[in-house]
């Protein structure tokens, strides 16, 4: 069952053990490595540059959590923000969490000057547009391990 009272908080060095099974669930082009995942905690953690917030409640500890950074853009004229991840367990969906996760990240990207804050996402897209988003451009990626890889061949 749900838990619509989460705590939305800045993440502590010591929530990644609480975040790690979350991040592995999240993704679907890429399988996370936990020494990577460490090693991208311990850095993102203490950049001023990066927001990561935890989800946390009571009766079932962190139930989400959203990872997002800040950039320079000559557009935009300054700063922009981009919501790199978020997520939220399946059982804790429909809850408020992911909408009290966004609206944190839409503070901050407003604390530091941001003129916009944007995000990709494949599967969520009724979830933004809910919230005020619009779709905006297509995105394109390119896988770069696998090309090294190729090449290695």
């Amino acid at each position: 069952m749900a838990d619509q009272h989460a705590l939305i908080r800045a993440a502590r060095h010591d929530d990644n053990e609480r975040v790690w099974p979350l991040a592995r669930a999240f993704a679907t082009s890429f399988r996370p490595e936990r020494a990577a995942f460490d090693a991208a905690w311990a850095q993102l953690i203490g950049d001023p540059r990066t927001l990561l917030l935890v989800a946390d409640t009571t009766e079932h500890g962190i139930v989400g959590y959203l990872l997002a950074d800040s950039h320079l853009t000559f557009l935009a004229n300054g700063p922009v923000a981009w919501v790199e991840e978020l997520m939220v367990d399946e059982n804790n969906r429909r809850s408020g969490v992911g909408r009290s996760l966004m609206e944190h990240a839409e503070e901050w990207a407003r604390s530091i000057g941001a003129a916009y804050l944007a995000l990709a996402s494949r599967r969520a897209g009724p979830f933004y547009l809910a919230l005020g988003y619009e779709d905006s451009a297509v995105f394109y990626k390119k896988t770069l391990a696998q090309l090294h890889d190729a090449e290695r061949q």
